[in-house]
């Protein structure tokens, strides 16, 4: 008779396969799927999700857990996290994890059909469905202080909103420095940005540079999609969405690189965690800090488009004729307060993140009702970056984010730019000038770095302790605002 940790082992698997063939459904409904079979979709993927929710919670589980003896350092791992889940996992009713999926697949069509159409009131009833559904979770969860604690901790474990708050108001006088600074400059020609940029082209090239950065296109692949995503089925598939626009270049480059620095995250966590719950990244801050690595502290760095900046001209003959790589440099880094989050700067960026966290605290709180949140994101752009949306469709429904049911989460992109200074700090300690490296398209040093002291851990360790065992702390500001303060008093020739 096979042993309770082998037994549990199997039954993680199974569950495991569960969660990865509702991942599937759910990737294929944003890719493929025709628009007519969306209630179809959401009945089968809660099916799933439920199966695989009470499959984990049954009492055979608990059996198990009590009775599995770790025999190595791996086994204490599985079963220290695999407790935690359990314990999360058994707190929430399996009708209501069912409800939960049902509402969202729903939610991510009505999000569709707003944006698509600049219709909010296509997305109010949906909105106002997961707002419910998220306050049901996180009073059946518990938290401390404030609902929003239960559902940030999903994201980012052990992370409190207060602790949040702290962040984002340092991070905000720092930020109103700096930017105050930079609008005091002259402003930075863009426009060769908006230029014709053929799709295909654009596709050819966001291929290429992601494979050379080392995202293993024999283990993943690319689609398109409304919204740039990642997802991992294993070890072994790890996809990536991207979205074109040829009439501008940033989106489609800058979002192939971000979505391959989540996907080589989980391409290089250890095979033997595959198919268990230490297979995935340890929290979406880290998460974040891996794709935010690749996309600015990589792809927007001087040596990046000292490398490739032939190369893309050689993509885009006439729309970058005449331009220098200097110009370009200068222009992918330009800072201007923007409406859509994705295609904002590193400066302004934060603060497209510190609006959203400020709005779902007030819909949780019911201090902002559904119907009121164009109005009150709206006065939000305006307060923190001077600008507001002419519609809907570029403003409070640009992201798909609360259709997944996913309050919580923006914090964590917040979180992800902190920890990426970190890593890049430690890592330059290591390997030494980081630029030379990026200059001569030398990305293996940096990816093997990453594979070693975070993929490969996935769930084994938590942020803090990856933190604590590269850059010596937990979370700090200080590298990040050094950074920016450095590149963007350089390119704007403002104090540091």
């Amino acid at each position: 008779m096979s042993s309770a940790l082998e037994q549990l082992r199997e039954r993680l698997s199974k569950i495991k396969d569960l969660e990865n063939a509702s991942a599937i459904l759910e990737w294929d409904q944003e890719t493929h799927m025709p628009a007519a079979g969306v209630e179809a979709r959401s009945r089968q993927v809660s099916t799933l999700r439920q199966m695989a929710h009470e499959l984990f919670c049954e009492d055979t589980t608990a059996d198990l857990l009590a009775k599995a003896k770790p025999e190595n350092d791996l086994d204490k791992d599985l079963l220290r996290v695999v407790k935690h889940d359990f314990d999360h996992a058994t707190r929430l009713p399996a009708d209501l994890v069912g409800e939960f999926s049902r509402v969202t697949s729903m939610a991510r069509e009505g999000w569709k059909e707003g944006k698509a159409n600049n219709d909010f009131s296509a997305f109010e009833p949906h909105l106002a469905a997961v707002l419910d559904c998220n306050l049901r979770k996180a009073e059946a969860l518990g938290y401390e202080d404030e609902p929003y604690d239960a559902l940030l901790d999903e994201f980012e474990p052990g992370m409190k909103t207060s602790e949040v708050t702290s962040v984002f108001e340092a991070l905000r006088k720092d930020l109103v420095d700096l930017v105050g600074q930079i609008a005091k400059e002259p402003v930075i020609d863009e426009s060769i940005l908006t230029r014709y940029y053929p799709e295909k082209a654009q596709w050819d090239l966001g291929v290429r540079v992601m494979s050379e950065i080392g995202y293993d296109f024999d283990r993943g692949r690319q689609d398109r999609s409304a919204h740039p995503f990642s997802t991992t089925f294993s070890v072994t598939d790890s996809r990536v969405t991207t979205h074109l626009n040829k009439h501008h270049f940033n989106p489609a480059f800058f979002g192939s690189l971000h979505e391959a620095g989540h996907a080589m995250y989980e391409q290089g966590v250890d095979p033997a965690l595959d198919g268990t719950p230490l297979q995935d990244g340890t929290s979406l801050g880290m998460h974040e800090s891996q794709s935010r690595l690749w996309e600015n502290l990589v792809g927007r760095s001087r040596p990046f488009w000292d490398h490739y900046f032939p190369l893309v001209q050689r993509y885009f003959p006439a729309a970058l004729s005449g331009v220098s790589e200097g110009e370009f440099y200068r222009a992918v880094n330009a800072v201007r307060p923007s409406l859509i989050r994705i295609e904002a700067d590193e400066v302004t960026y934060n603060l497209h993140i510190m609006a959203r966290f400020e709005l779902e605290r007030a819909m949780l709180s019911g201090e902002v009702k559904p119907a009121q949140l164009p109005e009150a994101w709206n006065a939000r752009m305006r307060d923190y970056l001077g600008v507001a949306p002419d519609t809907d469709s570029e403003g409070c429904l640009q992201d798909i984010h609360w259709s997944l049911g996913a309050f919580g989460y923006f914090p964590t992109y917040a979180l992800g730019n902190l920890m990426s200074a970190q890593l890049w700090s430690a890592m330059e300690r290591d390997l030494g000038s980081l630029e030379d490296l990026v200059a001569n398209g030398e990305f293996s040093p940096l990816l093997g770095w990453l594979r070693q002291n975070v993929h490969r851990h996935g769930r084994r360790k938590t942020a803090t302790q990856i933190l604590e065992a590269t850059y010596g702390s937990g979370l700090d500001a200080g590298p990040w605002m050094a950074y920016a303060r450095k590149k963007f008093g350089d390119l704007y020739d403002v104090a540091a």
